[in-house]
């Protein structure tokens, strides 16, 4: 079963994307903010991370994303927004590898996703 990190400040966002993970039979942790989703990241081992790209706060979800590069090199990430993915500065080092996903999301898009992440990660 896979262990998945979904870091998103909508709680309601949060709340349907680990309902529809769950469903599938995945382990879902949910963070509210970037600093709870770092600190989950220290203390845990996750298969995947989800993160919101348009985060309230401190950290915006780029940061989150080169945060956890930083700690889990190999980490497989799914960056998802409301906004087109050709607004997303994609010749940022910090996204390379990093899936993106258009909210709202569609079950079928997002598990898509997840497994093309998992197999494109380094062995």
């Amino acid at each position: 079963m896979l262990r998945i990190l979904v870091v998103d400040d909508q709680d309601n966002v949060r709340a349907a994307v680990s309902m529809m993970l769950r469903v599938k039979g995945f382990e879902v942790v949910g963070a509210a903010s970037a600093q709870v989703g770092i600190r989950e990241l220290e203390t845990s081992n996750f298969d995947l991370a989800i993160v919101d790209i348009f985060l309230q706060g401190i950290m915006d979800g780029i940061e989150v994303i080169g945060a956890l590069r930083g700690r889990a090199p190999t980490l497989p990430i799914i960056a998802i927004s409301g906004v087109t993915v050709l607004n997303f500065p994609t010749h940022d080092p910090e996204l390379s590898n990093v899936i993106f996903l258009r909210k709202p999301l569609r079950p079928k898009e997002l598990i898509n996703a997840i497994d093309a992440a998992i197999q494109s990660r380094p062995i």
